[in-house]
Formats: structure tokens, C-alpha cells, sequence
């Protein structure tokens, strides 16, 4: 039976993780379970689940949590911060973390598991955007295990070699005849409007999302592309990929995860519908598999699919993650940076949707100047780059306002 600590518990990706363990109880233990500032709903989980642990990211929430707790006669430890986060994700009672904060407040923790060579199932995707070398480094100095969780990344992994999902970061793709990896993306809901539309475009707008329910920041990275971005500079780090390797497309209806292209023509493509207790099962179970309560495709039912090469002048966002992807590890946390702090003014209606990219552009641009100033040989020093970038994009997005 596997164990598991669960961070970002009240999550899009904790509660579909949660479905999973729920329809295998057999072989799943949740120990520990992580959260933000959703007190009410940790409550709920924790009187569902029972967990020897539950963390919330800070002291308040976690003293209002622990009242709660009390009062029903839970037993449950309550743990806040960075320091508790760390603690559940690298304890000797769980085997198996699934790394599901979003942003950068999940690299701390997901290092922490990796150190501690842990099953990381990882739906963090900003660990591998801002440590890429780090992190890769570690898995294979602790003998970590690593999974990817995201839908596109756990695609490709399914039709690579058995060799190579066990060797994450350290591969090389053309020893096994790989030519090119397709990662696929819907383009968002608006793949098809008019380019002079986009500015006008609301909150609302942007989180309805024509496929995947996720949280509010994915929902609009997703529209701006920005998340098949982070995502591309994922699959470098989790494929060793090179540019020529990776390659984006966009497939409006979701049902086509990603592909593989091999040397003899072939190409290999993972399909499923739009759920991520999909991947999220593989990865519990890796190599066998379970339940994941997601029904099979019909395939008479499927209609067209269809393919488009990606419009970087509707979606600069994803063309400016790429370019930072071979620019440098600055580069790739600067652009993290500057997009968490400019779609968190998105959502407060305090920036225009197309002026995320161009708070992006200019913040990746900035610290790419300081080039010769700034270093990402640590987790201090990437922090330290990641604080700056957030700096530096609040105080432009202020005077834009002024």
C-alpha cells in the first residue's frame, strides 16, 4: 500500500487525486494532506480522510484548522508554513508525494520530497521551470522516483521506452530512435476570436476554459498559452528534448494528450477524455494500473480531430517561453515570476489580458540584461532571482496604472 502526502490538497489535482485513491482504497493511504488558506474545505477533507497530518500554508489558517479539528475530536497534527510543507513531504512514514501547489510556493516542498528520494508525482510544474538542472540533478543523486501528473507530460511519457521513464532528465531521445515530441494544447477559449478582441477579454472569459475544469491562474495561462509554455520548458527537463525535439501543436478537442515521432515514421499518441485522474492513476500505480473512475473513449462519438500550428502573435506568451527555455535558468524563472504577479492583476482587473505578455516580455527581458548579476546555482539563488522578477513586475504593472 502506498502513502501518500498530498500538497495542494484542495486543489483541482488534490481532489482528483483524492477520486482516484477513493475508487483503489486498497492500496492507497492518504498520511498527510497540504493546503493554502482553505480552511472550511480542509476541514471537510480531514474529517473525510483522517490524516496523521494536515499543513496549511500559513499560521493562521493553520491555528483556525487546528480549532476546528479539535472541537471535532480529530487527532489530526496541524503543521504551517514552508517548514511544515517540507516536514509531510520528506518524513519516513510516506513513500509517495503528490506535488500539486501551484506557482512557485510548491518548489520548496517538491525539492524537499526529491532529497528525500521519494515517489514525486509531479503537477508542480514551476519546480522543474525554475530548478530544471537542480532538480533533474537531485532526482538522480537520491534515487527519487519521478512521474509526470500533468496530462501532456504523462502522455508522452506512455509512449516512450520503459528505459527512459525510468531514467526522467537524463535521457537521450535519439539513442531510442525518438525524432520529435508533439506537445499538444487546445489553444484556449480564444483560438478564434479576433486578435483586437483579446484586449477587452475579462476574467470571466478567460477561466472558462472549453475543456479542462482547473483553478482561475491555470484556466488563464491556459488562454494565453502561457501554461503550454511552462509546459514545453517542463518536457525539456523531463525529456532532455532539444529545441529541433519539441514541438508545439494545437488540437481544439482535447482528446489527442500528446504524441511521440520515431525515426521510422511512426508517431505514438496517448487519447483519453479530458480527466486528470487519468494520468493521475498511472502515476499512483506506475507500472501497473488501476481504476481512475474515468470512462474509456467512444470513438464513434469523438467526431473530427483537427490540428493547427500555434499563432504566436495570438499567443506571445507561449513564444517567449520558449525562447526563455534556451536562454537560461533566469530566464525561465523570471517569466514564472512575472506571470504569477501579472495574472494575479489580471483576475483583480488591474491589467488588460494581452498586457500579461507584455508585463512577461519586459520583466524576462530585465533580468536577462543582469545576466552577468544574477545566478541560478542554488535553490537560494533561484529565489532570489524569482523575488526580484516579482518586484520588478508589481512595480511596472503600478506604473502602468498611474
Amino acid at each position: 500500500m502506498r502513502k501518500l502526502t498530498i500538497l495542494g490538497a484542495t486543489g483541482s489535482i488534490g481532489s482528483s487525486t483524492l477520486k482516484v485513491i477513493e475508487n483503489n482504497p486498497d492500496k492507497f493511504q492518504v498520511v498527510a494532506l497540504a493546503a493554502g488558506q482553505n480552511v472550511e474545505k480542509m476541514t471537510q477533507l480531514c474529517l473525510k480522510w483522517q490524516p496523521s497530518y494536515a499543513v496549511m500554508a500559513c499560521d493562521n489558517a493553520a491555528t483556525e484548522l487546528k480549532r476546528t479539528l479539535q472541537a471535532c475530536n480529530l487527532k489530526t497534527e496541524v503543521l504551517s508554513g514552508v517548514e511544515g510543507l517540507c516536514h509531510v513531504s520528506s518524513f519516513d512514514e510516506v513513500d509517495t508525494v503528490m506535488a500539486a501547489i501551484v506557482g512557485a510556493a510548491g518548489l520548496m516542498p517538491t525539492m524537499a520530497a526529491v532529497k528525500a528520494g521519494k515517489r514525486i508525482l509531479l503537477a508542480n510544474k514551476e519546480a522543474l521551470v525554475m530548478s530544471g538542472q537542480l532538480f533533474v540533478d537531485a532526482v538522480k543523486q537520491s534515487g527519487a522516483e519521478l512521474l509526470p501528473v500533468d496530462s501532456e507530460h504523462n502522455a508522452i511519457f506512455q509512449c516512450l521506452p520503459s528505459d527512459i521513464q525510468t531514467n526522467l532528465g537524463h535521457c537521450d531521445l535519439s539513442q531510442y530512435g525518438i525524432q520529435n515530441i508533439l506537445l499538444t494544447g487546445s489553444g484556449g477559449p480564444f483560438r478564434y476570436s479576433d486578435l483586437a478582441d483579446l484586449e477587452h477579454v475579462t476574467p470571466e472569459q478567460a477561466i472558462a476554459h472549453p475543456n479542462w475544469s482547473m483553478g482561475p491562474k491555470i484556466s488563464v495561462d491556459s488562454a494565453t498559452m502561457m501554461n503550454k509554455g511552462l509546459e514545453y520548458i517542463e518536457a525539456k527537463w523531463l525529456f532532455n528534448a532539444s529545441r529541433e525535439q519539441l514541438k508545439v501543436v494545437i488540437h481544439p478537442q482535447s482528446v489527442i494528450h500528446s504524441m511521440v515521432q520515431y525515426l521510422d515514421g511512426s508517431t505514438l499518441a496517448q487519447l483519453g477524455e479530458p480527466d486528470m485522474a487519468t494520468p493521475i492513476a498511472l502515476t499512483l500505480s506506475y507500472p501497473e494500473r488501476v481504476q481512475a473512475g474515468v470512462k474509456a473513449l467512444d470513438f464513434t462519438q469523438i467526431g473530427e480531430l483537427t490540428f493547427l500550428a500555434p499563432d504566436y502573435n495570438r499567443y506571445p506568451c507561449l513564444k517567449l517561453a520558449i525562447d526563455a527555455c534556451y536562454e537560461g535558468q533566469h530566464a525561465t524563472t523570471a517569466l514564472n515570476a512575472a506571470n504569477e504577479v501579472a495574472v494575479d492583476a489580471f483576475l483583480n482587473r488591474k491589467l488588460s489580458f494581452t498586457d500579461i505578455a507584455v508585463v512577461n516580455s519586459w520583466v524576462t527581458s530585465k533580468i536577462c540584461a543582469m545576466n552577468e548579476q544574477v545566478r541560478c546555482d542554488s535553490l537560494e539563488s533561484i529565489l532570489e532571482v524569482d523575488r526580484m522578477a516579482r518586484l520588478f513586475a508589481t512595480d511596472y504593472i503600478s506604473e502602468r496604472q498611474a
